[in-house]
């Protein structure tokens, strides 16, 4: 099994709702967090900095396992 790391910049706005960047995918967690630190010398990452999250996904699995409502 081989894992992957998204990066992702979740920062809250208003009304509740987030602005969400898919910051990259990365072969390590240690890849993703040096991302990180690359992405805070930039305006708008460095006043969020605890906005970063990184999810592990296992790669040929499906992420949904099973259906979905419709209304």
């Amino acid at each position: 099994m081989t894992d992957v790391f998204l990066l992702w910049h979740s920062r809250p706005i208003s009304g509740g709702d987030t602005d969400d960047k898919l910051i990259g995918v990365y072969g390590s967690y240690a890849a993703a967090k040096a991302a990180i630190d690359r992405k805070l010398t930039f305006a708008g990452f460095r006043e969020h900095p605890d906005c970063f999250h990184i999810a592990s996904y296992e790669l040929d699995r499906d992420a949904w396992s099973e259906g979905f409502g419709v209304e």
